[in-house]
């Protein structure tokens, strides 16, 4: 019987307009099972399965696969009744993050196998295929050490012959952890000169993107080598489970020379994004300009419209008031606890100030001057109140307060009532609120803007957006050399790198005496964002059962210690604009804020040793008893 190769012709590999050629198998007919030999004679054929295996690329977070991994770890509150879930837990499943797909392993095992053994292609377009591959199962071997630590590191397909009755040939052990992090960043290295060097080459593999896997697997083993000593409960004997320090500095040697060479050119002409002049839209459209302009962008998840992949990113986060679809929309709400930690433009960090020295209410004439002077990075990342999205302006605030410390609003965004002493309805609360409990409204003050759409008929089910999502990209690059760099020592060269970061933000650049661990966790913070980076980087930095240490966020923590890297942040506040009414008086009009807990907040995040390694199932370690257990769990 002859061997098949079963494809699904799917749009996952999407090239950017530049490179027609990527694109090429879309023009393949849709054929769903076809004879081994036949679909590795064709170029053709081949990319089309690998344009499967892109699509199956495994992220945490992404556009397309929900916006619910954004709305945690108090970074933001989820507005949508459903999701509530994720603000009243007090504590994260030992199975949360876990991924363990060996089917895409075994794949990707038999598309290298298959394309080595091809004597119908070309030698270059099969070293292509190999090497984009190659970069796949890496890419995949460092979604698993993230979450799993070591995992069995199989690079072959296995065979199991049931007649034989046992079962043990294919039953392999956990690496250690130390072993999958080399081999990323081994393969990364390998692979590296057989693939384009080219900035435009975005949603395939590049020289560019494996260069940037391997800085970001070395930053994160290195990291792990260091301060997992903070944390000696989270190891295995065997090694499956934490990473020895002495190899901290190696690893950090690797992710500072893999980051240089994407900075010195030797992978394309990578850079920062400035093409616009105000630094705040410059920022948001970074992560919506997909010319060839934007020279940052180094490895995409692409979308097409015309080629029926899109996704509900916009329609699930757009301002509820302008929304395309009438109101499904808004669930996505930066906290304050995120927004108070962009710093102000002359590099120090303060609360946005809501009192004077002596507890009485600041009123500001505008509703945005209260975020005046802040990280443009700010108003790029986050929909402030009054914010422009698609030409108009969102309609935040909670309602009117009197003199006596009163409110008036109503549970209905929106809503008309008389004011005191009088008997004309006006508006009372913002069409997007916030309002306590009223889903796809701005229950946390603020509405997201990175990644938002102005598309015109972008936020509709039926069309959907096609803004890609970025997985690498320069900054990062960028913070990933000053952070290595900063704990090997070389303050100079992290400045260099940082500072540059800092730059396009309109801040001051750090010095010597004020680079320090702190502004390193921060500047990550800020920059990346609903990235995708949250999670593991207080994982990599033993930070995470210090930030999510599962006790209340008070007022006076939320307002504390801004900046510093182990600031505890275990529930997502908000700050609610109110209209100040008192005819007569001279702040009449004017806006006062709140800081404010949303109601439905009634649990706080709680980080476990046993949650730096995702549990591995039940099932799993019965099939293979070689596959030990994770530690604290």
């Amino acid at each position: 019987m002859k061997k098949i190769f079963s494809i699904t012709i799917l749009a996952g590999l999407l090239g950017i307009a530049s490179c027609s050629k990527d694109s090429d198998y879309l023009e393949v007919p849709p054929i769903q099972i076809i004879p081994n030999e036949t679909a590795f004679s064709d170029p053709a054929l081949v990319l089309s399965i690998l344009g499967d295996l892109y699509n199956r690329y495994y992220d945490f977070s992404g556009l397309d696969n929900g916006w619910r991994s954004f709305a945690d770890f108090s970074e933001s509150f989820p507005s949508e009744n459903g999701s509530y879930d994720l603000v009243r837990n007090t504590s994260w499943g030992y199975g949360s993050w876990s991924t363990w797909d060996y089917t895409y392993i075994r794949e990707l095992n038999l598309f290298i196998q298959r394309d080595s053994a091809s004597t119908a292609l070309t030698e270059a377009d099969k070293t292509r295929f190999m090497a984009e591959a190659r970069f796949l199962r890496a890419s995949y071997y460092f979604e698993m050490v993230k979450r799993m630590g070591g995992v069995p590191l199989i690079t072959s397909p296995l065979i199991y012959d049931p007649s034989k009755g046992d079962a043990s040939e294919v039953q392999v052990a956990r690496a250690k952890e130390s072993d999958i992090y080399d081999f990323v960043i081994a393969e990364a290295e390998a692979i590296k000169n057989q693939l384009p060097t080219d900035a435009n080459q975005k949603s395939r593999a590049s020289k560019g993107a494996a260069l940037a896997m391997k800085t970001r697997a070395a930053l994160y083993a290195a990291s792990i080598a260091k301060y997992g000593a903070t944390t000696p409960a989270v190891s295995l004997p065997g090694g499956e489970v934490g990473i020895p320090a002495d190899k901290a500095n190696a690893y950090y040697t690797t992710a500072l020379t893999a980051a240089q060479e994407i900075i010195n050119g030797s992978a394309g002409s990578y850079q920062l994004y400035k093409v616009l002049p105000d630094l705040s839209d410059n920022f948001a459209a970074i992560f919506l300009d997909k010319s060839t302009v934007n020279q940052e962008s180094i490895f995409i998840e692409d979308f097409r419209a015309g080629a029926g992949k899109v996704h509900a990113f916009t329609t699930n986060d757009q301002p509820y008031s302008i929304s395309d679809e009438g109101g499904d929309a808004g669930r996505l709400n930066p906290s304050l606890n995120l927004v108070q930690s962009f710093e102000k433009l002359d590099g120090t960090f303060a609360p946005l100030p809501t009192t004077d020295a002596g507890g009485n209410p600041i009123y500001y004439s505008d509703i945005q001057d209260i975020f005046a002077g802040r990280d443009a990075r700010l108003a790029g990342t986050v929909l402030l109140p009054n914010g422009l999205f698609k030409g108009k302006r969102v309609d935040i605030w909670a309602g009117y307060t009197f003199a006596d410390g009163s409110i008036l609003t109503s549970d209905e965004a929106g809503q008309l009532k008389p004011l005191p002493g009088t008997t004309n309805p006006i508006q009372v609360v913002g069409k997007d609120g916030p309002v306590n409990g009223l889903e796809f409204r701005a229950q946390s003050g603020f509405y997201t803007r990175k990644w938002l759409d102005p598309t015109v008929g972008s936020g509709r089910r039926g069309r959907g957006s096609d803004v890609a999502f970025i997985r690498y990209r320069f900054a990062e690059v960028l913070l990933n050399a000053a952070e290595a760099a900063f704990e090997l020592g070389d303050k100079t060269t992290a400045l260099t790198y940082i500072n540059q970061v800092r730059s396009r933000a309109g801040l001051p650049g750090l010095t010597d005496a004020t680079l320090t661990f702190d502004r390193i966790v921060h500047e990550r913070r800020v920059e990346l964002a609903f990235e995708g980076h949250t999670l593991y980087d207080m994982k990599r930095w033993r930070l995470a059962h210090i930030r999510w240490n599962g006790s209340p966020t008070s007022k006076a923590e939320l307002l504390s210690d801004i900046g510093k890297a182990t600031k505890k942040s275990t529930q997502p506040w908000g700050l609610w604009p109110y209209k100040y009414h008192n005819p007569g008086n001279a702040n009449h009009g004017k806006w006062v804020f709140r800081e404010t807990l949303p109601a439905v907040v009634t649990g706080f995040n709680r980080f476990q040793l046993g949650n730096y390694y995702s549990f591995i199932d039940d099932n799993i370690r019965a099939a293979n008893p070689k596959i030990v257990r994770q530690p604290n769990q």
